[in-house]
């Protein structure tokens, strides 16, 4: 569970999974962003090297990716980290 949401449509499956990642967001107060906006990395510490604050590229652990009522595909911010 993120925020509320449910990630996994059943119990035993495992399709959503928390990921260190850099995300660009227009601003930091965001619950979920569009897989587009999302870039997988490695580990904690890559996300926080390639992050750039100034230009809106933030270090995040994310969950997903989930599909979203509109059918978008989207990952859940877990937690932001400053750079």
């Amino acid at each position: 569970m993120v925020n509320g949401y449910s990630l996994d449509p059943h119990p035993r499956a495992n399709f959503a999974k928390e990921q260190f990642a850099v995300v660009r967001i227009p601003r930091i107060k965001r619950e979920r962003v569009p897989a587009t906006s999302v870039e997988i990395v490695e580990d904690l510490e890559t996300a926080m090297m390639q992050a750039n604050p100034n230009n809106k590229f933030y270090a995040a652990k994310v969950a997903g990716p989930a599909r979203s009522s509109e059918g978008t595909m989207l990952y859940y911010i877990v937690e932001m980290y400053n750079t």
